[in-house]
Order: structure tokens, then sequence, then C-alpha cells
């Protein structure tokens, strides 16, 4: 065993000590629901980036590639200035939903190159102009172009021309739990000396201005070299530093006088150390060398071509007398060794130098994904003056009882610096290969009595917890424990049963909400997949009615089937559980049956013509007509297949027996049992809304080139609507949804993302799932042409293998050197301090793998690294 999975074993809580610091810094705090407390909910306006210098957050702290412990008490992070800035770099930079063109998007290039999972080595590198940053022409520029434009980037403005930049490298050892090392290093990329200013900072979150009782941490200088940090929670730390570097002190406590003209109680505040540096305002900084927020300031000059380093170290206990020499630089050598090991370990023997590469930053910026998340929201309801008994219009008020107070993956620290469920659960799942514990603890806290709502739904994201995210948390936990019992050899049940308790709220909160007639047949709104519909889906429908969604039924559908899963092996120590399996496999042959009764109707969401599944929209009047979009929405029921491997013993042939014989008291249910009903290979049994001839046609759309099978993964929608939009007419309006590669055109749920046309990871991975599952119960013999039309047939694993393979090219060097995810960006694809950066998208170009949206979906998008690991150890035969 290696000496980080040493310190996993050491970890499985997740306030163990190795996991007390790490990257939970946000990269965005302003611009949240949490710090908004304006009347009209504008939170993007209320709290912009102009005031995150000058006012103290309430809820949490962002930063530059920094680091805190785990409750976000003190901070460590940097800031840096190039001489020519009007303000101190504090945190990354973007644009607002209202301001970007496809809406908020940070502007800079920053990179998560490496870590482990206790962070006991961490590596992240931010590029810096040396000329001045261009805030102004990336918000005006942007201003000026529309939907059906390119969005205006960092690289556009010129700054990075000749090279005449810093890359700024932060890397971070753990010499011990509470002792931790920062090293930075700055190099020139330029033709010319240049001079950059670099402050470590560190500082404490402010939670002593709020209300009465709070006790006020304090920062002080010590001896030289010394910032001595005390808290009444945490105890005490000190940050070594350089002893002739200049420490600057300030309150981290609002700017009132900048903001808004009034008075500050001190003239020490949160922008004081940045003044004094940008615009040498001595009486900015506190001259008694005491305070909330300090920083260490270095002035570098750095030459062409070269490097400069700063060293501090921050520890809570004695570390020698020189605890910036030698031994500083024997721990960062031992540390990156270690990362060097487990990464080694990790990756399959016959992975090449840049899958290495790209697996390896793939689940870097995963753990970098870490952020500590704080809303207590019935503390923040009522600072809006909200009644949690009174029915008001304020956002999230049925939400009261929610706290959150833990270490969470986020899909991005910048663009989406919250929680959102579904995207949790495939961090989990990613997390899983790397650290099992936190994998569980990720799933298992949304699931918990401080998050659940008392009705059972799981949180969606602060923007609308009450909004609905697919039910995939289910399937994460079976994804997780499998894991965990082919790693260890046995199954974690009592972390199943207690997932399988709180599941058992959720389930019935979707049943009695989202099936509103009683039919097995499910809404849920956007669902996850924004602007897929041809209508907003979280809207008022403009035909009155009510939408019959084929892909929440097919959620619903696949959520049976893990509960049977989870219930079935339940039922090994527990014989109560397998009634709970029979019941949700019952459920199953339900939905089964709403989504194609026998006959052909016009009401059912399977299509006979078409060989596809759409969603219905049901009138007033009583009519129902399909809209016929071909959309992940029609494949999302492929995913909804399971097979069920013999177990040892007779419950397994009792439970199949037990459903059977409810089928056949239902006759309009026995087609859902087609398959359940006959032994595949080895014995195996299938669940699947899909029968073989089903399965036959809708595999021939979904990998069709000119549909939905795309060079680098299953496209959002079929390339078919190019050339054939899909229009629906109400009073006058048109409503068309056409295929579109890149980003949205339109401003349909927040114009931030597109779900017509772009491959999304996740969706191409419970795809592939659903594949090997039924290659599992067909085998050799079930064999389609791949792609559909070339006369090549291949088997279910080999088709699962070809599309994981066309996801895994996004991110590699081609025969051509260059990386499809970077698209016709030269200095990515040409530059050597640029080629080897990864960056890990929301999702990507149809039709030549560019990335697009948020650019460190680090989250889901890292499943890449799950895909890599499966099938670069697992084959055919092991399925």
């Amino acid at each position: 065993m290696d000496a980080e999975r040493e310190r996993l074993a050491q970890s499985a809580a997740p306030d163990a000590p190795w996991r007390r610091w790490g990257p939970y810094l946000s990269e965005r705090q302003w611009g949240t629901v949490r710090e908004d407390y304006s009347a009209t909910g504008d939170a993007w306006n209320h709290f912009p980036h102009d005031h995150a210098r000058s006012r103290a957050y309430r809820w949490g702290e962002d930063g530059l590639g920094g680091v805190s412990d785990d409750k976000q008490r003190l901070c460590l992070s940097m800031a840096l200035w190039n001489g020519k800035d009007p303000i101190l770099k504090e945190r990354p930079f973007g644009l607002t939903n209202g301001e970007g063109n496809h809406g908020e998007d940070v502007k800079e290039y920053y990179f998560y190159l490496d870590s482990t999972p206790t962070h006991s080595y961490m590596r992240y590198l931010y590029k810096y102009p040396q000329a001045p940053f261009p805030y102004h022409d990336l918000v005006t520029t942007n201003a000026a172009r529309d939907a059906r434009a390119f969005e205006y980037e960092l690289l556009d403005t010129g700054v990075f021309e000749d090279g005449r930049y810093f890359d700024v490298f932060a890397e971070y050892a753990k010499a011990a739990p509470d002792d931790l090392l920062m090293l930075v290093t700055v190099a020139n990329r330029g033709p010319e000396a240049a001079t950059l200013h670099v402050l470590p900072t560190l500082w404490f979150r402010n939670t002593w201005s709020w209300g009465a009782g709070t006790a006020k941490p304090a920062l002080r200088a010590a001896e030289p070299g010394v910032i001595r940090a005390d808290h009444p929670g945490l105890g005490t730390y000190r940050l070594y530093c350089a002893a002739d570097a200049p420490l600057l002190f300030t309150e981290n406590e609002t700017n009132h006088e900048r903001l808004s003209g009034g008075r500050n109680a001190s003239p020490y505040v949160k922008d004081g150390i940045g003044r004094h540096v940008v615009r040498g305002e001595s009486g900015a900084v506190n001259p008694e060398r005491a305070g909330t927020k300090a920083a260490v300031h270095h002035t570098l000059t750095v030459p062409a071509g070269g490097e400069v380093t700063v060293r501090v170290r921050l520890a809570a206990g004695e570390v020698g007398p020189d605890p910036l020499g030698p031994g500083f630089d024997e721990v960062l050598r031992r540390r990156r060794a270690e990362a060097d090991a487990f990464y080694a370990a990790l990756a399959p023997p016959d992975l090449g130098r840049d899958e290495s590469l790209v697996l390896r930053q793939a689940l870097s910026g995963l753990l970098w994904s870490k952020q500590y998340y704080s809303f207590d929201v019935e503390t923040w309801l009522a600072e809006h003056g909200a009644d949690p008994w009174t029915r008001t219009g304020q956002r999230n008020h049925g939400w009261f009882d929610m706290t959150a107070d833990d270490v969470l993956l986020m899909p991005d620290k910048w663009e989406y610096p919250w929680f959102a469920a579904w995207d949790l659960a495939f961090h989990a799942v990613a997390l899983s290969v790397v650290d099992l514990d936190l994998a569980k603890h990720q799933i298992e806290v949304l699931l918990g009595e401080r998050y659940l709502h008392a009705n059972g739904q799981v949180p969606a994201y602060e923007w609308a917890f009450g909004d609905v995210n697919p039910p995939v948390q289910a399937w994460a936990a079976r994804f997780v424990n499998s894991l965990d019992r082919r790693l260890d050899g046995h199954s974690d049940l009592d972390f199943l049963e207690r997932v399988f308790q709180k599941l058992l709220v959720n389930f019935t909160w979707w049943v009695n909400r989202k099936d509103p007639d009683g039919r097995n047949v499910f809404q849920g709104g956007f669902l996850g997949l924004d602007n897929i519909g041809v209508f907003d889906r979280s809207a008022t429908l403009p035909t009155g009615g009510t939408l019959d969604q084929a892909d929440g039924t097919a959620w619903m559908a696949f959520y049976t089937q893990t509960m049977v899963q989870m219930a079935a092996e339940l039922s090994d120590r527990a014989p109560a559980y397998e009634d709970l399996a029979v019941r949700f496999a019952q459920a199953f042959l339900r939905i089964s049956a709403s989504t194609d009764r026998i006959g052909d109707l016009k009401e059912e969401m399977w299509d006979e013509a078409d060989g596809f599944f759409y969603d219905v929209l049901r009138l007033p009047d009583g009519e129902a007509t399909r809209l016929r979009v071909r959309s992940l929405v029609g494949l999302l029921p492929l995913c909804a297949t399971t097979v069920f491997t013999p177990r040892a013993g007779e419950s397994e042939a009792r439970l199949f027996n037990r459903v059977r014989e409810f089928a056949s008291r239902h006759p309009d249910l026995a087609e859902g049992m087609s398959a359940a009903d006959r032994p595949g290979v080895a014995g195996r049994r299938l669940l699947s809304l899909l029968d073989e001839r089903k399965l036959r046609r809708l595999l021939a759309r979904m990998l069709d080139e000119d549909e939905f099978l795309g060079p680098y993964g299953i496209r959002s929608l079929s390339r078919h609507h190019a050339e054939h939009p899909y229009t629906f007419h109400v009073q006058g309006r048109e409503y068309k949804v056409a295929y579109l590669p890149a980003e949205s055109d339109s401003r349909v749920f927040g114009g931030n993302s597109n779900w017509r046309g772009p491959v999304w990871f996740p969706i191409n991975v419970l795809l592939i799932r659903a594949l090997l599952h039924l290659y599992a119960f067909y085998g050799d013999d079930f064999t389609v042409e791949c792609p559909t039309g070339s006369g090549h047939r291949m088997t279910l694993f080999e088709v699962s293998k070809e599309i994981s393979d066309r996801l895994v090219r996004t991110f590699l060097r081609g025969q051509d050197g260059r990386r499809p995810v970077y698209g016709g960006q030269r200095v990515f694809q040409e530059d050597p301090h640029w080629r080897d950066l990864i960056q890990f998208h929301e999702y990507f170009h149809g039709d030549n793998g560019a990335g697009l949206g948020a650019a460190h979906q680090t989250g889901w998008t890292s499943l890449v690294a799950v895909l890599m690991i499966v099938y670069g150890r697992l084959s055919a035969t092991d399925f």
C-alpha cells in the first residue's frame, strides 16, 4: 500500500485529520443566492465583482488557488499585482449571467494540475497577464454580442501576445495533518524582465459581524517572519514566512464608506491591503500589525524566461528552527513522489503518457472542486424578514429547515459554486475510484436530516431548492457500493441500508408529487436538461394542460430498478426487504406499461412509426399529441435497463416468482416481464423498458452518425434537426427546436447551457452503463450495426467501448497533435506552456468536440477517468 492510500485508510470519516485542510475555498462567493440580501432576489447585481474586494461575505470565502480548514474558519490563498492593474488580483474575474452572451462565464485561465485525495499534495496554475487586465473590454465587448456570436475570451483581447504573462504555480504539501507548506513559483514567459507582487494572504472568515455572542479571532505579528492566528474553535496556528518580507494587516470587514458612503467602525477594512499595495495608501493597513486579514508582501523581479519562488508554511505546532529550509524541500519532494506513486497504481498498465496525463488532471480537478458550503436557510430567511410559518414570495421559503455546513463537490467553483443534486451523484461516482469513503459521504449528505425536506424532496440547488433534478442518487449509491465490494470483497450493507431508508422517503415524494394523475407517467419540469424541450418545461405551458415526460418516466423506471437491486441485496440480511423488492419491481412494471400500452395510442410515449420515445403534450380539451423532437429525452428510456445476476440461495428465485405471479394477474403489465421472465447469459435476468425489438430500433437511431452518434460521443439532439427543425405553433407564436452543436441561441432556462446538440458526459456514461447491462444479458449473439448503415456489426460491449473511446478522444492529442477539446484555439494547441493543460468543460461541441460552457466542470466530466479505468482494466469476459 502506497503512502497516500495509507493516509486514506486513516481517514474514513469526513472530518479526519488528514482531510482537515484542503482546497475548500470557493472561486466566486459574490453573485450567489447565499450572499443576496436584495429585496428583488437579483443575486448577480446585489453583490457584483466590484464589491467583492470591499465587502465581507456572510456565508463563505473565495480566493485564487487557495485552501482553508474544513469549516472555512481560517483561509490561505495568494493575491497578485502586476503593477498595472487597478485592483489587487484576489479572485478570478468573470461575467454575470446578464453580462455574458451565453450567461455567466469566468474570464481567466487557471488549471488544477494535481491533487491527492487527502490533499497531502496539490498543484495549481494561474496565468496572469503582465499588461493591465482588460476588465472593461471583456464586459463591453461581450455585451455587444448576441447569443449567436462566439464568446469574447481573455485570449481574444491580446494580453497574452509575445508571452507577456506570468505562470504562477501554487503547490501545497502537508508535512502533517496540521502542517501545510505552500510554494509559489512565478515563471516569466515574456521576452523581458518583469515585476510581480506576490502576497500569500491569511484571513479569518467573518463570523463575528452578524450577531452578538460570536468571539472575534485575531491575527498578529509575532516574532520576525511569523504571523500568529488565534481562533476560539480552531486553536492557534502560525504562518511562517521570510523574515524580511513586509507584513500587512487589516480587518476582514466591509468598507461601508466605499460601497455606500457610510461610516466604518475601523479604518482597516477588507480592501485595505489592496489599497496599500496598488495605491500606496499607508493608512489602509494597521501599523500595530494586528487584525483578521494579513498578507506577506513580496515584490519580485522575474527575469525573462526565469523563475522566482515564494514559500510560506502554516502549522498548528512548532516546526523547528528553520521552517522554510531544507526540510521544506524534502517534504515537497516526498509528497510529489507519493502523488506519482498513487496515480501510477491507479492508471491501467497499458495507458499511454497522454492518457495518463488526462486521467490524472481529470481526477485532480475533481478533488480541487471541493468547497466548504455553509447556508443556514432559516437564519437567511429571518434576515430577509421572512417568517417560516407565513407564506411569502421569498426564494426558498419552503426550505427553512435546511442547514448546510459541509465540504461538498461543486459542479464548478466559479460558474456553479453551489451543490446541484444530480451533479453531486455523478461526482460521487467519479470520486469513488480514488476515495470511496468520501464518495459515500457525498451521497449520504443530501439525504440527511439537514438537507432532505420533510416531504422527502432532495434539494436541487440554491437558486431554487424546490426545482427537480433527476433521481440518480440510488444509482450512485449502488455503483459506489458495488465498487467497494469489488475492491474489498464485501458489500457495505450498513451504508446501503442507511441510503435505502432515506430513498424510500424520496421515492414516495416522486410518486405523490410528480405523477399527479396516478397513471405511472411522470413529470418534473426541466429535470436538468435546461433547454432541451420545445417549451420551458419548468414554466406554465403556453398551450395549457400538462406534459408527460419521457425522461421523467424513464428516470423513475431506472429508480425502481435500482431500488429492487438494493432491497434484494439487503434481504440477504433482513428478509423483510424482499417485500420491498417485490413492490419496486411491481412499480417498474406499471411504469413500463405506461410508456407503451397495448394498441397504437397517440397519448403514449413510444412512437411505433418512428421507433422512438417522445414527450406527450396533454391539452386541456383532453387531446394529446407527441412532441416529435428526437433528443436525449427519447434515449433516456434505454438507461432504465438493469441486469440481475443470480445470487446464492433461494431468495432471488422467490423474488422473481412473486413478480411473475403479479404480472400474470395483470396482463397489461406482462410485456414488461418479457425479458425478466426468461434467463439470459449465465442465468441473468433483465428489467428494461425496451424489449429486443424496441432496443434494436432505438439503437439504430442512437448509433446513426447523421443523428446522435457524433465523433466525440452521443449528441443531446439528433443532427436530423439541423435541416429539419421541429416547430410548434401556439396562438400565432412559433416554438422551434433546431440542432445547435455549440452554444444555445436563446435564453430558455437562463441561456447558460445547451442541450440541443452538444455532448454531455453524464448521460453518455449512463447510456454506456445500459449497454454493458444489456451485453451481460444478451451476450455475444446480439449484434448491431455501428455506425448504423456501415455494415460493421458489433456486440453491445463493443458498442459501449466505441462510445467511450469517442468520449475519451475529446481530450487526447490526435495524429495531428491537436486536442479536440481546444477547437481552434491555437495557443492551447501549439504553445508548449499551454498544450498539456486540460480543461474539463461542462459540455462539448456535437461535431468537433470543442469544450463549451463552464470551463472547470471537472465534477461530472471527470467521469472520463472512470471510463479510462473501466475499459483499461476490464474486458468483455468480465461482464
